[in-house]
């Protein structure tokens, strides 16, 4: 059974966004009859249908994030037609500022939306304090460690976690080189998401008896700077979590890497399409879509008898085949790993 959230942390700025849910397009007739009767159809036809409006809040922009709220604005709209209701969604991004997030949270609140579905974690323990007094639906996808980031026992959240298999990545790098000697561990202090894998990764490697050297930065700039640090440091692989600081950056440090012939591993498929190496992780369309599931079933059914959250299932590799040509490196080393998936560089 869940419990009322108590205190998850203190914020302190007020609403100053405006929401604004989508509107209802029409259309004219050159027949005045025609287009009263066309009006009078539509009317009865929306009365009949249930109307349900949704925020949907990513924390940042960046490939990752993009593609689950691509994948959940498609599930609510094939979930509208499918049950013959009317789904009006609105996305918005916190640019990963915690105060724009709680405004967006306060203001969606205020407008009495049906459900929140924040994108990864600091978005859903915004969203999950701004709702607290209405006790909103609060859906949230891709939040890594939801217990960590104390999203559980709450009796209106739920969601999705694309937890990390971190020991299956990092067996991924020892079969592309069984001869690493250092590997480089680039992450966020800020990125809850990280805080576990990376604990998992250095017990891993201290098992091995492999050394390890990190390197941890907030901003784009510090990316860049903590990937020259480990270039620098001729670490032989680089680990990197589903972290969003990292990820935001890794189109400006994946041609340096390449060329230094530094594979990076990474957490989600986003960074490979951004020009990473490899990972073995979940399907953020899939995750996207099942989030939206889930938001519909709290809307329309309670939260009575969900889970705290539901974990996304994993196993597919992505390779990116262009950096794995500069690095020299034949992806067939994976096909024991799960499903390959191939994919170029893009910068979407």
């Amino acid at each position: 059974m869940k419990k009322n959230l108590k205190k998850l942390f203190a914020l302190g700025c007020t609403a100053a966004l405006t929401l604004t849910t989508a509107g209802c397009s029409s259309s004219t007739s050159s027949n005045a009859s025609e287009a009263d009767t066309t009006a009078e159809t539509s009317q009865e036809a929306s009365a009949d249908k249930e109307i349900y409006n949704v925020a949907i809040v990513k924390q940042l922009d960046h490939a990752s994030l993009d593609e689950i709220a691509n994948a959940v604005e498609a599930e609510l709209d094939k979930i509208a037609e499918d049950n013959n209701v009317t789904i009006h969604y609105e996305l918005y991004s916190g640019q990963n500022d915690q105060t724009t997030l709680k405004q967006i949270g306060d203001q969606a609140v205020a407008d009495g939306v049906d459900a929140i579905i924040p994108i990864a974690t600091l978005a859903a323990q915004v969203a999950t304090v701004s709702a607290q007094q209405t006790q909103t639906p609060v859906v949230y996808a891709a939040v890594s460690d939801p217990e960590a980031a104390e999203l559980t026992g709450i009796d209106y959240v739920t969601g999705t976690s694309d937890a990390l298999n971190t020991e299956k990545i990092m067996d991924m790098i020892f079969a592309a080189n069984p001869d690493v000697k250092n590997v480089g561990l680039l992450y966020s202090l800020s990125e809850a998401n990280s805080t576990k894998p990376i604990a998992d990764a250095k017990a891993y490697l201290d098992e091995k008896g492999i050394s390890y050297t990190e390197q941890t930065a907030n901003t784009n700039d510090e990316v860049i700077t903590a990937a020259s640090s480990l270039v620098a440091d001729k670490v032989d692989a680089i680990f990197t979590p589903t972290d969003n600081v990292i990820m935001a950056a890794e189109l400006a440090i994946f041609k340096d890497l390449a060329a230094a012939g530094i594979p990076h591993y990474t957490g989600a498929d986003s960074f490979v399409r951004n020009g990473a190496f490899a990972t073995c992780g979940v399907n953020y369309t899939d995750l996207g879509a099942q989030t939206a599931d889930l938001a519909y079933q709290a809307i329309t059914e309670g939260m009575d008898g969900m889970e705290d959250y539901y974990t996304a299932e994993g196993g597919i590799v992505t390779v990116n085949t262009e950096t794995a040509k500069a690095l020299n490196i034949d992806t067939a080393v994976f096909k024991d790993f799960g499903d390959v998936v191939e994919v170029k560089t893009t910068e979407d």
